[in-house]
């Protein structure tokens, strides 16, 4: 019996990253730079202290860029231990308004905690108030060709 290859079974795995400090976080914002949503996939569990983006990223990490067109891929952004959640410039709940999203920083208030801040394009914030960092990032689908078939570029 044969069995169909996974994207699992690829050289290049789907990503499955959590970042615990600073330094971590900073991978995971290199990664998810220029990643694009709808606003209304953003997802604030309250109770269980969870903020979550589905997010279509750019795969910076492509070994292949040379060799294809640009991918993207759908990932799950998540925080964890979130106690509120803050936003400037963010329409809530519109599956029409695309967002991009430009970085993630910490600012410590009180060790271990703090406010997480996802920086948009055109002004646009959300700030998480954290008991600490606790952030994972993990690819769910396959990866497909860019729509635009370009990868973003940023002025210098």
């Amino acid at each position: 019996m044969t069995q169909d290859a996974r994207f699992e079974d690829g050289a290049e795995a789907p990503l499955n990253l959590g970042a615990m400090d600073v330094d971590d976080l900073k991978v995971i914002s290199s990664l998810v730079q220029d990643a694009v949503f709808p606003a209304s996939e953003m997802r604030w569990e309250r109770r269980a202290g969870r903020f979550a983006l589905l997010l279509n990223r750019m795969r910076w990490e492509d070994n292949g860029q040379d060799r294809h067109a640009p991918e993207r891929v759908q990932s799950v952004l998540m925080f964890k231990t979130v106690q509120g959640v803050a936003s400037q410039d963010v329409p809530k709940g519109d599956a029409d308004t695309i967002l991009s999203l430009l970085s993630l920083d910490f600012d410590e208030t009180d060790a271990p905690s703090g406010h997480l801040t996802l920086t948009l394009a055109g002004d646009g914030a959300i700030r998480l108030s954290v008991e600490t960092i606790e952030v994972t990032l993990k690819d769910v689908t396959r990866p497909y060709v860019a729509p635009s078939r370009k990868r973003p570029e940023h002025p210098e």
